[in-house]
């Protein structure tokens, strides 16, 4: 894939994942409203600033306390914690992708990116 496709990565036909360099990573909970989605995704954003804050300034406790609120976050968009879907299929999460169910979705993904590029 390119650079230009960091911007918004590959989603999973079934909008599962999402695939970056290869590794299914759980997409959000699409049943979110989009404002609670936007909110969420907002403390997301804040408490990964608050964690390399606390690290550039050697602040242990602070650190912690930021990774807390981007678990925390992260379990209410549905990335992590018991997956948001119902159907009992498994949670492939940070899998690679040409090892999963997913592998010949991503094949041609990576073709189609490949002969794009030629």
């Amino acid at each position: 894939m390119k650079a230009t496709d960091a911007a918004a990565p590959p989603l999973t036909p079934d909008g599962r994942y999402i695939v970056v360099r290869g590794r299914l990573w759980r997409a959000a909970n699409p049943d979110l409203a989009p404002d609670r989605r936007q909110e969420l995704v907002n403390a997301l954003m804040a408490a990964r600033r608050a964690v390399g804050q606390a690290e550039r300034m050697g602040d242990a406790a602070a650190a912690a306390a930021a990774h807390d609120a981007v678990h925390r976050a992260k379990m209410a968009l549905g990335e992590r914690g018991p997956p948001w879907w119902t159907d009992g299929a498994p949670d492939l999460n940070r899998r690679m992708a040409k090892n999963s169910c997913y592998a010949q979705w991503y094949e041609s993904l990576v073709r189609r990116n490949t002969d794009a590029g030629s």
